[in-house]
Formats: structure tokens, C-alpha cells, sequence
């Protein structure tokens, strides 16, 4: 009896480590959920301010892989026209009130756009996971009421944005629903939470995100994606320097 007991324990145990995938294999579903080749999306970035003060700034980004994007910000007046260019690892920002373009780099990479709890990094980001990270799953939790696996991530090399990352990835769609991002030396530096979730061509699309500086008061950034096309034909000349004075 106690043969018996103990081999369904282990056989309890083979089929619980069964069930829980690599981190490696989550990364991969990540990335595919989201990377694609070319995308264009229009988003509303509302910057909570002090006694209700918020801002709205709407913008168009074109993206093309990993390496080139391209941003137009819309509204309000104030801001409209402003541009932002990436090419692999540099940025221009173009504004049309002072008609300058400057090149983002080295620590200006870490400051807010825009006076929002986004940095000019967490703009650029559009990198597969699974190129920067090695990932272990810690466990498993619930976030807006979906079943999601705990993934610590490590980064594989020293020039990311954050070195380690604590995500809780939605088992059955691959969004990264809630994420806690860390500097080397531990220190908590931003949170992102998913409000909502949609389907867009077979995707599932995080279309109300919230960004947390941990590092400064307020209530936050929320991050509206109002539209999303994947793998649609985007012009050469969107990411040329030129495009910034169009």
C-alpha cells in the first residue's frame, strides 16, 4: 500500500512539472503574439497630473521590425507635429515649434516623454523578449480574474533598459497582463498593468496599459492603443531623417 502511495505521488508530481512550460518556451509565445514584421498603431497617452491636471497626447507610430520606428504626435496643438525616429539603437526627436532635430542619447534615453511615466527607452522598445532575457517560471497567480504564470527574467547582457523583470504572463493568451521592472541592483524602477485586452487579426492586443515610474509620485500613465494594423506595407522614406522635417 505504501509502494502504492508513494508511486502516485510521484506520478502527481511527473504530471504537475508537465503542465508547466519552460520560460523560454512563454518568451516565445510572447513574441509571437506580438512581434510581427511591420505594424502601425494610433494611441492616446492620458499623463495624470497633480489635482487632476491630466494631458492627452495622441500620436501615430510606424514600425518595422525591431529596428525602425517612426512616431508623429497629433494632439493637442502644442505637441502636434513633434516626431520621434528610431533607427536600430539611435533616436532624433524633431520639434517643430524651435524646427530642430536632436539626437536622444546615452542617459537622455532614461528621461519621461513628454512629462509622462514613459522614457524615451521604454518608447524604442519593440525588441523580442526572448534576444534579451533568460526566463524561469516562479509560480502561478490571477490577474482581472485570468489564470497567469509568474516568469523572473534575467537579462542576458548589460545594455537593456532593465536588467531583471518580474512578468505574470495570461496562460491562455500570452499577454503580459502585470510586470514589475527592475534595475541590477534590485531596485524597483517601473509596474505595468493591463486594464483590457482585445483581439486584432488573430492577436490579442493590450489596448489599455497603465506605466508606473516607481521612482515619482503620481497615479501614473495609462497607454491607449485606439488601433492596430500587423504586417501592412509601410514606405521606405517613413524612416529616413528626412521624414522628420515632413
Amino acid at each position: 500500500m505504501k509502494k502504492i502511495i508513494s508511486l502516485l505521488f510521484i506520478l502527481n508530481i511527473s504530471v504537475s512539472a508537465a503542465q508547466t512550460p519552460s520560460g523560454e518556451w512563454i518568451l516565445e509565445r510572447i513574441d509571437e503574439n506580438w512581434v510581427s514584421g511591420n505594424k502601425i498603431y494610433v494611441t492616446n497617452m492620458v499623463i495624470h497630473g497633480r489635482r487632476g491636471a491630466d494631458r492627452t497626447i495622441q500620436s501615430k507610430s510606424w514600425i518595422q521590425g525591431s529596428e525602425k520606428s517612426f512616431t508623429e504626435y497629433l494632439s493637442p496643438a502644442r505637441e502636434k507635429g513633434t516626431k520621434m525616429l528610431k533607427l536600430e539603437d539611435q533616436l532624433w526627436t524633431y520639434t517643430p515649434s524651435t524646427d530642430r532635430t536632436i539626437q536622444i542619447s546615452g542617459h537622455m534615453l532614461r528621461q519621461s516623454v513628454m512629462g509622462s511615466d514613459l522614457s524615451y527607452e521604454d518608447m524604442m522598445e519593440d525588441t523580442e523578449l526572448k534576444e534579451l532575457y533568460d526566463a524561469e517560471v516562479t509560480g502561478e497567480d490571477t490577474v482581472i480574474s485570468r489564470p497567469c504564470w509568474v516568469v523572473e527574467l534575467t537579462a542576458k547582457t548589460s545594455d537593456v533598459a532593465y536588467y531583471s523583470r518580474k512578468m505574470w504572463v495570461d496562460k491562455e493568451r500570452f499577454v503580459v497582463l502585470r510586470a514589475y521592472l527592475y534595475a541590477k541592483s534590485g531596485k524597483l524602477l517601473k509596474t505595468t498593468e493591463i486594464k483590457n485586452v482585445i483581439r486584432v487579426q488573430g492577436r490579442w492586443v493590450p489596448n489599455v496599459i497603465v506605466f508606473k515610474d516607481a521612482l515619482k509620485e503620481g497615479e501614473g500613465t495609462e497607454f491607449i492603443i485606439e488601433s492596430v494594423e500587423f504586417d501592412v506595407d509601410i514606405p521606405d522614406y517613413i524612416f529616413t531623417k528626412a521624414a522628420l522635417r515632413r
